[in-house]
């Protein structure tokens, strides 16, 4: 084949910005309702919003949005949300779905088959801060209510908040009547997952903890008696600590309790017998003690990383880095993986009989809703199909690699080199690269096909993302390397895997960028401000950030985050000084790289106003930069018209500092 000769920025690609856009987010929250499997997938061009989707079991067609537009199956519990819907098969009238709209926050209930169907609201509005939210339901049919996580605002201020499991009766009489909402736990713990009903409906188990711990530092199991009113008794403590985090609790068919638990330094999969689940006391021990995941960060509430199966097997997503699908014996320890080409599988696993039902993806696919059949060991995509809308020889061929950082520790990452069909750079020319940080800090970039990567790598700019210390999906040890240490281990990943790149000749040292969002924002705001990275980046995109750490700790973010820099930096009484020192807004006269910061004006994460004093500070200091802010966009953009004025203005910005003519994109402004 003859390739074109360009240089690298230049290449011409089909990937645009809307085509980018079009296709941002992934289907999350699948289940089953009876035969049906039901999930929800983003819609950028309908204003950003969630819809809820249906699968019927008998081929009567495609998968089927069943509510329309403006109604956002998506809830704000702890701000990132959690499990926004639950439902139940019934013998006549078809299935009962329960829905948290995104809007006004309230649960609704909707019946698809029944004639001139509406969804009816079950839960009432509160005038009291941010109101009342709702996640994690399951629909009890045989007792006319909804069990889930209730979050009540009690003032003003983002920390004024309450947590209780609720039981929420459907027939609609507490939509303008708040006494009729039975609280079926007290409020002493912060933060609490929805209930999990024993297969003979006497238990339930849940997961809590409190601040200054995050989920993935250490939550406890509490187990309960359900009596014939439906009251929990007798709560005890059964599993979990202070030093351990339990990521998901679930119920045998045998009446075991099994739950996902890291004592061992890993997530793995542990089971109380029936007999000591009804007593609490006594562990089986590990299903499969392996130094791997089976387990994750509780960023949402009800995320599913196992599955019961009706035979005594267990589904599981389990791995080091990347999580793939298995099926586990409990009774021999032996884990059979799922065939197909999915190496990635999201915390969203549904069973319904021998059906496991998962989102998974690979980097030549997107995320897909799959269904693996048990029996058979076959499995296929049933929902949100992978289509290829460009040639697949645009997309990246990525590689995972593994480099050292500053004391010889290992660092994770995974590499997207430039890749076009039809053009090369010239002979003896190196490339642009990006460093992206993810965000969390507390999370994993996953290696799959994403278009966003794709739109850079098929113009000729190589991406690398750096799973920094502080990653999941490495054991406890790895992700614990961040402790008290934000600002520093993560900053210094980052530049070793930049630096590494240059030194082997993948990529050029004078065309290196960095770019993140959330706490990748962050990262990428410290690593233009460190004298430990000074000339290292030609340039930053730093987008929704924190950048001042004594404003975020002190009541700028929500309560979820509020205790966070606890383990992130220490507590500030004891650490004032790296409060300050950290903080790229103490910073500002270090900045000396172009950078373009992007912020959704509805964020409550990560507020406006970090931004704010940041620019403020800036200012005619010389240094080119531009700010893009979003009316109707919080933490993350969700909306096309924002997702492609912020990949457009984010190449604009590589074109100018790496000196390549880009006329397909807006000219993005600079000002000093």
């Amino acid at each position: 084949m003859t390739y074109a000769t360009a240089p690298y920025g230049t290449w011409e690609s089909p990937i645009d910005a809307r085509l980018v856009a079009a296709h941002d987010g992934h289907p999350e929250s699948a289940g089953t309702v009876g035969a049906e499997v039901w999930w929800t997938e983003p819609r950028p061009a309908e204003g950003g919003r969630r819809a809820l989707m249906r699968l019927r079991p008998d081929g009567s067609g495609p998968a089927e949005s069943v509510l329309p537009e403006p109604w956002n199956v998506r809830s704000r519990v702890i701000e990132y949300g959690g499990r926004p819907w639950a439902g139940t098969a019934r013998a006549d009238g078809g299935p009962l779905i329960v829905f948290v709209h995104h809007a006004d926050q309230r649960m609704y209930a909707f019946e698809p088959d029944a004639p001139h169907a509406r969804p009816r609201p079950l839960t009432p509005v509160s005038a009291v801060g941010e109101g009342l939210r709702w996640a994690d339901p399951v629909v009890l049919a045989g007792r006319s209510e909804v069990w889930c996580v209730l979050e009540e605002f009690t003032g003003e201020r983002p920390t004024d908040v309450r947590r209780v499991i609720a039981a929420v009766p459907l027939d609609g009489s507490a939509a303008s009547d708040r006494s009729r909402i039975r609280e079926l736990t007290g409020d002493t713990d912060r933060f609490t997952t929805g209930p999990r009903l024993s297969p003979d409906g006497g238990r339930a188990a849940w997961l809590v903890w409190d601040h200054p711990r995050m989920p993935w530092d250490g939550t406890v199991v509490r187990l309960a008696d359900i009596t014939a009113g439906g009251a929990f008794e007798n709560v005890r403590a059964v599993a979990g600590g202070d030093r351990e985090s339990v990521a998901q609790v679930g119920w045998a068919a045998d009446g075991s309790l099994l739950y996902s638990g890291d004592a061992s330094g890993w997530w793995n999969l542990y089971r109380l017998d029936a007999d000591a689940a009804r007593s609490g006391a006594g562990v089986s021990g590990a299903l499969c003690p392996r130094e791997e995941e089976f387990g994750g960060p509780l960023w949402k509430i009800g995320h599913q990383w196992f599955q019961p199966l009706e035979d005594g097997t267990v589904a599981v997503l389990h791995g080091r880095g990347s999580p793939r699908l298995g099926i586990l014996d409990p009774a021999t320890g032996e884990l059979a993986d799922a065939p197909g080409p999915w190496t990635e599988w999201a915390p969203t696993l549904a069973a319904t009989g021998t059906r496991v039902i998962g989102v998974a993806a690979s980097p030549r696919s997107a995320y897909e809703v799959v269904e693996l059949d048990t029996r058979t060991g076959h499995a296929l995509v049933v929902g949100s199909a992978h289509t290829d809308l460009v040639d697949p020889a645009y997309y990246p061929d990525p590689a995972e690699r593994v480099f050292r950082g500053p004391d010889g520790r290992e660092i994770h990452a995974h590499l997207y080199p430039p890749r076009h069909p039809a053009t090369t750079a010239p002979e003896g020319e190196q490339p642009p690269y990006v460093v992206w940080a993810h965000g969390g800090p507390t999370g994993r970039a996953p290696l799959v096909l994403d278009l966003e990567i794709a739109y850079f790598t098929s113009r000729g700019i190589g991406v690398a993302q750096v799973n920094y210390g502080g990653s999941t999906g490495y054991g406890r040890a790895y992700r614990e390397r961040l402790r008290e240490r934000w600002g520093v281990v993560d900053v210094e990943d980052c530049a070793a895997v930049a630096r590494a790149l240059a030194a082997e000749g993948a990529a050029d040292p004078a065309r290196l960028a960095i770019r993140g969002g959330s706490a990748g924002g962050w990262t990428t705001a410290v690593s233009l401000t460190s004298p430990s990275t000074e000339g290292l980046y030609a340039c930053g995109a730093i987008s929704y950030p924190v950048l001042d750490l004594v404003g975020w700790g002190a009541g700028e973010t929500h309560d979820f985050e509020s205790r966070y820099l606890v383990s992130l930096v220490g507590r500030p009484g004891d650490h004032p000084e790296r409060y300050r020192d950290r903080s790229p807004v103490h910073h500002a006269d270090r900045v000396t790289a172009p950078f373009l910061l992007l912020q959704g004006l509805d964020d409550v994460i990560c507020p406006p106003a970090q931004c704010d004093r940041f620019l403020a500070e800036v200012a005619g200091r010389g240094v080119p930069h531009a700010y893009l802010a979003f009316e109707g966009e919080g933490h993350g953009f969700r909306r096309a018209r924002a997702i492609i004025r912020a990949v457009e203005a984010e190449l604009s910005l590589y074109a100018q500092v790496f000196d390549f003519d880009r006329p397909d994109v807006p000219r993005l402004e600079l000002t000093t």
